[in-house]
């Protein structure tokens, strides 16, 4: 075979369900030479039985299953260790910072699309698939453009910010154009791959339970003192367990009784060690600052974007202006047109114009 007729190399990372392997059929029906990559991020035997996640050991048998029913390349690549760092190892630093962050964000950023694309480069690979629902739209090949997924509720954008604006070039999201979950279930199921029926990964993987305090103090090893409640005026409240144990906007798990009418955590003073309590009304500002932020659209940065933005994963986007900082582009001040609740540090605001993402970045 000449090499203009040799089929154009490609790294699809699978997971072991349903979304990657559907992934891997798609990029194989487009006629791309591929090769199937599975990551061992985090696997402790505690967690094995019945982890509702993407990294045991029976999920990489699954890829493996699913590679050799499609007739394609597959490797196990070990992460442990670059995963712990550049991701459990911050996700703990952040908690004790009093900040709520989003690992998952950071398993794009630092893992999935830095160190695994990197291994894809070495294996000759030209472009990299994942089975993320968005859309990576190619109609001017020089500047791709990512958009929200043609399914609302499976969108995964918000998540996908992080991916410079250059690498977009190289990386395909095949599932963002179906319109269903049952629609993948179903294209899987077609092909033959037992694992159709498989559940969505849920939680954080690290975290099946969702105990992240308790992750945490396993991890460290630390007695995370307990503290004051307290409300805006410093009027004592109560008793924390220890900061980690408390998210921006809870009101579940306080221990306070007695209360004239419900309170939510506000915010958390790291150095008083004080979780700050406030009434529901008293959780909505219009205004955040953000940092780290990585546009995906602009070569020359307007100094103010008028657009909308999500400040969670779950969060429908709202109207704002964002004020960009000229000395320093990965800074901004984002302004909304109504006040939001519980806007959360750590998380991540995300920028929208229609289903076009502009970008997004931490909000400090």
């Amino acid at each position: 075979m000449s090499d203009n007729n040799k089929k154009k190399k490609i790294m699809v990372a699978m997971s072991g369900g349903v979304d990657s392997s559907a992934a891997a059929l798609m990029m194989k029906e487009q006629g791309w030479d591929i090769i199937g990559m599975t990551m061992r991020l985090f696997d402790p035997p505690e967690v094995e039985p019945g982890c509702k996640s993407c990294c045991s050991l029976k999920d990489a048998m699954d890829a493996s299953t699913v590679a050799q029913r499609l007739d394609i390349g597959f490797d196990v690549i070990e992460m442990r260790e670059e995963f712990k760092k550049e991701v459990i190892d911050r996700f703990i630093s952040d908690y004790e910072k009093g900040l709520t962050p989003n690992p998952c964000i950071e398993c794009n950023r630092r893992v999935k699309f830095e160190h695994l694309w990197r291994i894809a480069e070495k294996a000759g690979c030209e472009a990299m698939a994942t089975g993320h629902y968005a859309i990576v739209d190619r109609t001017d090949p020089e500047h791709p453009v990512l958009r929200k997924s043609v399914n609302a509720q499976k969108d995964q954008s918000y998540v996908l910010y992080i991916i410079p604006k250059e690498m977009l070039r190289k990386i395909y999201f095949p599932l963002g154009v179906i319109a269903s979950k049952d629609e993948t279930r179903e294209m899987v199921e077609n092909a033959g791959l037992q694992n159709f029926r498989k559940k969505d990964s849920q939680d954080i993987c690290f975290v099946p339970d969702g105990d992240y305090a308790a992750f945490i103090e396993h991890e460290t090893g630390k007695d995370y003192p307990e503290g004051d409640f307290v409300s805006e005026d410093g009027t004592v409240m109560g008793r924390h367990r220890g900061l980690i144990h408390y998210t921006i906007g809870q009101r579940k798990g306080l221990g306070i009784s007695a209360l004239p009418e419900p309170y939510y955590v506000k915010r958390k003073d790291v150095e008083k060690n004080q979780v700050i309590l406030a009434t529901n009304d008293e959780l909505f500002t219009r205004e955040l600052e953000a940092n780290n932020i990585n546009w995906i659209v602009w070569e020359e940065l307007p100094s103010t974007i008028r657009c909308s933005a999500k400040i969670r994963y779950r969060h429908k986007e709202q109207p704002c202006s964002v004020f960009i900082d000229n000395t320093d582009t990965s800074k901004a001040r984002v302004v909304f047109d109504e006040p939001q609740r519980a806007i959360t540090p750590g998380q991540s605001v995300v920028f929208y114009d229609g289903d076009r993402v502009l970008g997004g970045g931490l909000i400090l």
